[in-house]
């Protein structure tokens, strides 16, 4: 294999075509110069140079040879900034998984804010499930996860990224959307119900269950995405509690009401990471990203 020592000394004389300038720009003499490309070309299996007493020209296979050369030496030379710059976090990549509910408020705003601490990082994104997300810090196939709790707090850190109320979404003609007031659960247990998913949407189901004593009886659908829920919603199929996020959804034929709860009744999104993160970029955002239980998604 062929020296770093060796691709400098041929892109000399390539760019001078002439060994003796060469080897002055090199600050050595034109032997070793010479012995040096003799080298490389035994090497590289082909002459690089055309060579008499009135001048030096690149073979073709030399001027192919140069293109490459100049790319590795460029990689060369930028291969300890960019590991410097890995190493401080202002480099490197971030591997990221969301909720899909979590992608209607918050996801796009954390985007901007790495953009803005971390032009340089990319970010490579995976929307998963609460338990996936576990799974995946687990493993190492992701670095930060936008969850939902519960998660085991002696493995995982964590900081609240949003908190919201939960509202009923009703068909805009229904009757309770006339009431002007927030919502008892006797308002609405005799209505039909679209449901959230027990094992696909659990956050949500056990939610929901221990706000309110829920007649499964009245469960018409069960369904685990938000944007189907309430898509039901607007097709008359029932009613559904669901996050104040899902206004965002702009689904036409839709009311938010507010209902009458319990203050800690909310819904809370977690960035989390394993304790001792190792990857550098992410030290970087959780140092410099400012997570707000009274504002959340400030950065400083």
């Amino acid at each position: 294999m062929f020296t770093f020592d060796q691709l400098a000394g041929f892109i000399a004389v390539a760019e001078e075509l002439h060994f003796g300038r060469a080897a002055e720009r090199l600050e050595m003499t034109q032997p070793p110069l010479s012995r040096l490309i003799q080298k490389l070309e035994k090497i590289v299996g082909t002459s690089l140079f055309e060579r008499n007493n009135r001048n030096v020209q690149l073979t073709p296979a030399g001027l192919a040879f140069l293109d490459e050369a100049r790319r590795l030496m460029a990689l060369a030379e930028r291969a300890p900034t960019a590991a410097r710059r890995i190493a401080s976090g202002r480099s490197g990549f971030l591997r990221i998984g969301f909720t899909a509910a979590s992608a209607l408020n918050v996801l796009g705003p954390l985007l901007e804010e790495i953009g803005r601490l971390l032009p340089d990082v990319d970010v490579e994104l995976s929307e998963q499930v609460t338990g996936k997300q576990i799974n995946g810090l687990l493993t190492g196939e992701l670095d930060l996860g936008l969850a939902r709790p519960p998660f085991d707090e002696e493995t995982f850190d964590s900081r609240l990224l949003y908190r919201e109320s939960m509202l009923l979404a009703v068909p805009s003609s229904h009757r309770l959307a006339g009431l002007g007031r927030d919502l008892i659960y006797e308002d609405f247990k005799n209505e039909s119900l679209i449901m959230h998913s027990p094992t696909e949407a659990r956050y949500f189901y056990d939610l929901v269950v221990r706000m309110f004593p829920i007649r499964h009886a009245n469960v018409v659908h069960v369904v685990s995405q938000m944007v189907t829920m309430v898509s039901l919603v607007a097709a008359g199929r029932g009613v559904a509690l669901v996050p104040a996020s899902a206004a965002l959804l702009n689904i036409e034929g839709v009311k938010y009401l507010p209902l009458s709860i319990q203050s800690n009744d909310t819904v809370e999104l977690h960035a989390i990471w394993i304790k001792g993160v190792e990857n550098p970029a992410l030290r970087r955002l959780l140092g410099e990203f400012r997570f707000s239980r009274d504002h959340p998604m400030n950065a400083q």
